[in-house]
């Protein structure tokens, strides 16, 4: 018996998060590899044999290594470690989670992920301050442009690529979920379809969504009550 994927990842990543819930919603047996960002253990010599960029999620199949997280949806359908629904094998369906991943990157991941580190990781580790409320409109401005995009553009079913879940939605709620962390809620009366949309991705995972977000949850609650 070939061993096990080894899956090296924190979820506080917004792609790890996503990549272990498809794992775990797959019932792929795979090797936890916990790489802890909070105290750099991703800068490591010997985490950089695993991923040369030095960032997660990566995996290891034996000898072989690999990073980016589209890359690794794809190996992993290919082997057939993810189920045909969360990445199918019909080519149009395929293309359209493949068009979506592309499309995050520089629409969702940007904007949140400016967000995520000039609201929180930054001002929390002390390398800057808490953004100035000019700052902080202009990074809200950005992420509600990507959300009315989101809205107009994908969310014409249940799910992004139709009325099943994938890896499409897996990825793309994680970027606007880690948000909450800035105290960033998705506005339902302005994006009524993302907002319904995240609740039908929360539901379709349990119970891996509230384990993989459990420090996420947790941080955002004590943030929340500290303003009281």
């Amino acid at each position: 018996m070939a061993p096990a994927i080894k899956f090296y990842y924190d979820l506080l990543s917004p792609p790890a998060r996503a990549l272990w819930i498809a794992l775990k919603l797959a019932k792929t047996p795979f090797e936890d590899c916990p790489v802890a960002l909070r105290k750099f253990e991703q800068l490591t010599d010997e985490y950089k044999s695993i991923n040369r960029f030095q960032k997660v999620p990566a995996l290891a199949d034996g000898s072989f290594r690999l990073s980016e997280s589209a890359a690794m949806i794809r190996y992993l359908a290919d082997k057939n470690q993810l189920t045909d629904q969360l990445y199918p094998k019909s080519l149009e369906d395929r293309a359209r989670v493949d068009e979506f991943l592309g499309w995050q990157y520089f629409n969702l991941r940007l904007a949140t992920g400016q967000y995520f580190l000039e609201g929180w990781l930054f001002p929390i580790n002390g390398i800057k301050p808490k953004p100035t409320a000019e700052k902080l409109e202009k990074l809200i401005k950005n992420v509600e442009g990507s959300l009315e995009l989101l809205e107009r553009l994908w969310l014409e079913k249940d799910f992004l690529i139709g009325e099943n879940l994938t890896v499409a939605d897996l990825i793309g709620s994680s970027d606007i979920e880690q948000l909450k962390l800035c105290q960033y809620s998705v506005n339902e009366k302005k994006f009524p379809k993302v907002a319904k949309w995240l609740d039908r991705v929360r539901e379709s995972t349990q119970p891996y969504h509230d384990q993989a977000y459990a420090f996420v949850n947790k941080k955002s609650q004590q943030a929340a009550q500290a303003k009281l």
